[in-house]
Formats: structure tokens, sequence, C-alpha cells
């Protein structure tokens, strides 16, 4: 059975708070949820026509959870591990590496000699993974909790709990559940990168754990990622006739080889917690801001991964596309991320708990259409992936104060959607749509509680910066951001409250914003920011009416 949700958790988060008890109940079955999508992904290629998942790719993922397993065997990190990665330590110039010491083993343990095991069934994976029963029932994972919690974890469980392999596995469950009928190229090539990645997880986790083995990998039309270290592009990637490359690694003492035919080898140094430096101009590195706190893990700034942002054309209200920082881009969220956690401390200490337990990796985009490179205006998208929890998908941030708020925005669309898994609170099928203030386009309801929590959770933040706020500038900023924020809240609260779908549950937790909102009253913005606010929000009305009386094209 799904774990039970308090009623004091659920009040909680209604009052866009939450505890750190409450918040590491949300993350122990969103990390559930993981393993178990990761058992189906090895039981729906077990179960696949041989036309889908050939018996040669179904005994190479034995093959590679084999090597999961072994690196779990490992357990986490010793002490003698750094806990910084590339361009993490404090102060450090963006793409700066500090050669570790390539010693026996990694992280001060000695190599361990790996023969992967090729189990019969699902047997690979049923030491590593729950093996039956809903998530919660028998949950194999260290309880979240504050910084450093992720050391806790084993290389293996810290790669596959990676908001981004959420992202491969959905992706790769879809091209596996697809029958026997006949497939086009482009869907078989996309399941044969999907398995490719998954073999390249393997063996970085095994890498990370200081286990020597030998492996051939597939680099998808040239590149070749490892999560964690980097990735290796080969010198036609990206020409649009680049092929697969087969490359051979083995890592020992610490060192990965890399070796393809007619090539130089290229060989990796691994660095603790995040990247690998190499002196191949091929290869580039992960990457990892500083921890949000002196302490906290370093959190990884991700622009390599294949899987993270959904392939396709982008929803023209959605975010931009994937992006490859340049070192000009990449000191700006330096410097923002530098910032972040005193401009999320006037909001509330909760707002920096929030950050720590829940925030595992961020993703940059690319400027919006629209905003000229490299502006300091208004351009700016952001974003969450409910496949890929803990991962936030942001433009280059313009500050540390609005980086904190896209922050508390995006993580309460995190909270809300990781609650929704646990608890129904509503059961809308999504066919009416209603007006939402912040949006051009009408709203689902369940779009428009996710979109009046995040604003409410906003409006809270602002109305306390303005109160703390010592400079006067910065305090009419707070002021007049909050009341428009509130303003957008209160025109959306009647359609959530009125609602017929919204179960015993759910009305709890829309009872608990409404006292967030009413709340404020007691602390109201000058009546000029209030009277603009009203005004901004009456004029949204008004033209999103209009729009919905035009004829449908």
């Amino acid at each position: 059975m799904l774990p039970v949700v308090p009623d004091r958790a659920l009040a909680e988060l209604g009052r866009t708070g939450g505890g750190p008890d409450t918040l590491a109940l949300l993350v122990r079955d969103q990390d559930t949820r993981r393993l178990l999508m990761l058992r189906a992904v090895l039981d729906a290629a077990e179960g696949a026509d041989a036309r889908v998942c050939s018996a040669a790719a179904r005994r190479r993922l034995r093959e590679d959870w084999a090597l999961l397993e072994a690196a779990d065997r490992v357990g986490p990190p010793g002490p003698g591990a750094r806990a910084t990665g590339r361009a993490a330590t404090e102060g450090a110039e963006p793409g700066h590496r500090e050669p570790p010491d390539p010693g026996p083993g990694h992280a001060g343990r000695p190599p361990v000699n790996v023969t992967p095991a090729m189990p019969a069934g699902n047997s690979g994976a049923a030491a590593f993974l729950p093996t039956s029963g809903a998530p919660g029932a028998a949950d194999p994972l260290p309880a979240a909790g504050p910084p450093g919690a992720a050391a806790s974890l084993s290389p293996a469980r810290a790669r596959l709990l990676h908001p981004l392999v959420g992202a491969w596995a959905r992706h790769c469950l879809r091209g596996l559940d697809a029958g026997a009928e006949p497939r086009a190229e482009s869907q078989r090539r996309a399941l044969a990168d999907d398995l490719a990645h998954f073999s390249a997880l393997a063996a970085a986790a095994a890498a990370r754990a200081g286990l020597s083995f030998a492996v051939r990998l597939t680099a998808p039309a040239g590149v070749l990622t490892l999560p964690s270290l980097g990735a290796l592009r080969m010198a036609d990637a990206g020409s649009g006739h680049s092929e697969d490359v087969r490359v051979d690694v083995a890592h020992r003492g610490g060192r990965l080889t890399l070796r393809r035919p007619g090539a130089a080898d290229v060989v990796l140094h691994l660095e603790a917690g995040i990247g690998a430096w190499s002196s191949s101009p091929g290869w580039t590195p992960a990457y990892a801001l500083t921890g949000l706190l002196p302490g906290a893990p370093p959190m990884p700034l991700d622009d390599l991964d294949p899987y993270r942002t959904v392939p396709g054309e982008p929803d023209r209200h959605g975010p931009s596309g994937p992006v490859t920082l340049n070192d000009a881009e990449r000191k700006r969220w330096v410097q923002t991320w530098a910032g972040t956690a005193a401009a999320l401390r006037p909001g509330g200490e909760h707002r920096v708990t929030e950050a720590l337990i829940l925030l595992r990796c961020l993703v940059p985009l690319s400027v919006p259409p629209g905003a000229a490179p490299g502006s300091r205006g208004t351009g700016s998208c952001s974003a969450t992936r409910r496949e890929a929890f803990g991962a936030l998908l942001s433009s280059t941030p313009q500050s540390p104060t609005m980086f904190a708020a896209t922050l508390v925005h995006e993580l309460h669309h995190t909270k809300l959607s990781a609650l929704t898994d646990m608890v129904t609170l509503h059961h809308a099928d999504g066919a009416r749509k209603y007006f939402a203030p912040w949006r051009p386009d009408p709203r689902p309801y369940d779009g428009l509680l996710q979109g009046t929590y995040s604003h409410l959770a906003l409006a809270d933040f602002f109305q306390r910066r303005a109160l703390t706020a010592r400079r006067p500038s910065h305090r009419e900023t707070a002021w007049a951001v909050h009341a428009r924020y509130r303003e957008q809240v209160g025109a959306a609260l009647p359609a959530l409250v009125a609602s017929p779908d919204l179960t015993a549950r759910g009305r709890l937790f829309v009872d608990e914003m409404i006292a967030v909102y009413e709340q404020q009253n007691e602390h109201p913005a000058p009546r000029g920011h209030a009277a603009r606010a009203r005004a901004y929000v009456e004029a949204a009305r008004a033209l999103w009416a209009a729009r919905m009386a035009r004829p449908a094209e």
C-alpha cells in the first residue's frame, strides 16, 4: 500500500511549508518510485519481443545491472574523499581543474576486480531494487535529511537516483512498450541509444566505486556521455553524418582509459563527487557548483546529459531548449549561485531547508526566444520535470534574488507533484479550463492548482523580504512583486475552492492555502502597489476573456 501522508504533513505543505521530516517523506517516496521504475525497465526488456529488444541487448542489460550491483556493494565514499568537483571549490575559476592524486583505487579504497555475472531473468536486480509492493512498502534507501545525506549513498545508488535518470527511464520504457509491430528506424535507434546510455551510466558508477573493470561502450553519433564524469566528443560528432563509435573503457587505480580505433587513448582522472579531468581536447568534464551552504554537497550543473530536456519541439508556453555553457555563462552561474542562500534566507529559513533537501541538480537552458543573449532584461525561463525529481531547469540567472525566487517557484511545483503521487487531492479530468492570471492560455484544474500553489509561495517569499528589507528600494520592489503575486492568487482561489472535484484531503490542503493567503492581510502591501496589482490582474482577465470569445480557427 502507498505510504500514508499524515494530516500534519499535509497541512504543512498546504501552507507552502514543510519541515525536514515532511520533506524527507516526499523524497523517500520519490526515490522508491525511481527504483521501481528502473525495475520496470528491466522487466520490460525481459518481456519484450526479440524484434524490439534482442537477446544480445537483454544480456548486456543484465551485465550492466551486475556491474551496478558490484558498485553498490562497495558502499558510500570513504571519509578521505574530497566533496568537491570541477570548479566547485570556493573562488575557483570556471574551467579550472586541479588533478587529484591518482593513487590506488578511488576515494581511499583499493580497486576491486569485477567480472560481471550474467544472472538469469531478473535476479540481477533482485538485490538492488524492490521486488514487490508499492512505494514505501520496503524502502531500500537511507532516509533523506539535512546537507550531506547524499554522502550515505553508494556510487551506484547516487547515479540511479540522479534526477535525469528518471527522464532516461521514462524514455526507455516508451521504447520498450511497443509490442511486436514493425518499428521505424528512428524508434530502433532511439532504444539502442537508451540502452547504450545505461551501459555508460553503469561504467561511470563502477569507476566511482573504485572497481577495476573493462567494458565496451557505444558513443551514439560520436558522443560518449559518462554521467557525473563528463563527455567525450569525437572529431566528426554533430556533423550530421556521425556514426556510432565503439569505445573500449577500462578502469584501474582511479584512471579511466577510453580507447577508440585509429585515435589516441583518452585517460581520465576521476575527481571525487563530480567531474574527471583529461588532457584530451575532446573531453568535457562534468561541472558542479559549490554546495548551497558550507558543508553541503556540490550542486551539479548538468549541461551534458542527453536526457536533460524533453526531445521534440518545445511548448510555446514552456521552457527553451538545453544549452552547453561557455566560460562566461558558467561564471554568471557561479556568481549568482554564490549569493543564492543569502537571497533565500530573508524569505524564511525554511526556504533554505527546502532547497537543501529537494534540489539535486541544475540544468542550464538557453535564453528564451526574443531575449538578447547576455542581456539582463526580463528574458528568462525555468521548469521542473515530474519524471526528473530534484532537477531544476533554468536559463542563466540574472541575479541571486531572482534565482532565489525561481527556486521557491519551481520547488513548490516539485513538492506538489511529489505530494500528488502520494495523495489524491482532486478528481478533475482536465476537460474544464480556467483563467490563470499568470498564463495567456486556459488551464486545467490541476494546472491551476499547481500555479496557484507556487504563486502563493512567491507571495509569501516576497512579503517576508519586504518586511525585513533595510534599503527602501529593495523594500518597495519586494512589496510590488508581493502585491502582484497575491492578487493573482486571489483571482484563482475561488475556482479552486468551488470545485466539486476536490477530495476531503484536497479540501484540507486548499483550506491551508487559504489560511496563508488570509494571513498575509496582517501585513498588507502599500496601497499604491496593491492598486497597481489589481489593475494588472483585471487587465489580464479582460484580455483572457476576449481571447476566449474569439471563434476557434
